[in-house]
């Protein structure tokens, strides 16, 4: 295990220092943040000064060099629109992010699940018919129509949920702002995190469904049967269990792409988050926190992508035994 670890995370190492590298590269090519930052009358001189202040007059050499230095140590530098510390700003959106992602991940896992154990087992039943058909919903529409055809039903027409922001939040200890501890956040919370979560529901439902079905035609369910083993033992104890490992996989996937991937989310709901930050950032050139984003955003799946193989590990003995082969 130790030396699998090890090999895991000096592959994450020269990951993130290809992705900084790739960040950099790109983001050389949006704009130039310059022109943002001055007004029109601003003359070349000050123009000059400005950039040579930002250190944007430097080798690209030099630039990259500076930049995965200064991100090994998260400094990302100042934001060219807020003129406040990235780390700052990405600190202050970060909870509302992760908090979006955490509820609509226990929807997505807490409600795709089970419907996906049922409908597996249950294949040919009405109540399966209805719900892979009602399912076809999270899996055509696009986000943002669920976002806004959301919105037009319980904001506008039945004035139950509002339709935008984050609603009160209360500091935790001083390091954490949550709307989870308040009426009006948990109510914010409820229609973007089904709009965000309702993808990766139906995702994770028929998958489960797929799962189930090959593995009770497999030999060892028929053979358990046999033997008179209960139908509970056999679906939740052995059938289940052997569906997780794909699962898994899809899921620590999905939970990142819901944390580094929520702009559209966020955007139609005006949720305060990452997303709606990076939208920020695009709109005006601002090179740092677009850098910071992306690299944030490859932390969150390599780490997610590390703790699916230690649960691997955890569930498949012959996973283990190749391991350390």
């Amino acid at each position: 295990m130790a030396a699998f670890l090890i090999r895991r995370l000096f592959e994450t190492v020269l990951v993130m220092i290809v992705v900084a590298i790739i960040a950099f590269a790109l983001f050389r090519f949006v704009g130039d943040p310059i022109s943002g930052m001055v007004s029109q009358d601003a003359t070349v001189a000050e123009r000059n000064a400005l950039r040579a202040e930002l250190h944007l007059d430097d080798p690209i050499i030099v630039q990259g060099a500076r930049f995965i230095w200064n991100a090994a140590h998260f400094d990302f530098g100042t934001s060219y629109k807020f003129r406040q510390p990235v780390v700052d700003l990405i600190g202050a959106r970060l909870p509302a992010t992760l908090e979006l992602s955490l509820v609509a991940s226990i929807l997505a896992i807490g409600v795709g699940i089970p419907l996906g154990v049922y409908t597996g087992i249950n294949r040919d039943s009405l109540l399966t018919r209805a719900i892979m058909a009602i399912s076809l919903v999270g899996v055509s529409l696009p986000t943002f129509l669920i976002g806004i055809l959301l919105i037009y039903l319980f904001s506008v027409t039945l004035h139950w949920l509002p339709s935008y922001g984050r609603g009160e939040t209360v500091s935790v200890f001083g390091l954490w702002q949550t709307g989870l501890l308040t009426s009006s956040g948990l109510r914010a919370l409820i229609l973007p995190a089904i709009t965000l979560g309702l993808f990766q529901l139906t995702l994770v439902m028929r998958l489960v469904r797929s799962e189930m079905l090959e593995v009770l035609r497999t030999d060892y369910i028929r053979f358990g049967r046999a033997r008179g083993i209960t139908k509970r033992a056999i679906y939740f104890s052995h059938a289940l269990k052997n569906t997780l490992v794909p699962v898994i996989t899809v899921i620590g996937v999905e939970i990142g792409t819901l944390i580094a991937f929520s702009i559209i989310t966020e955007t139609v709901f005006q949720w305060p988050g990452m997303g709606l930050l990076f939208i920020q950032a695009v709109q005006f050139a601002d090179i740092p926190i677009m850098a910071a984003y992306l690299l944030l955003s490859a932390a969150i799946f390599v780490t997610l992508n590390l703790v699916v193989d230690i649960l691997y590990m955890l569930i498949d003995p012959r996973i283990r035994v190749a391991a350390r082969a």
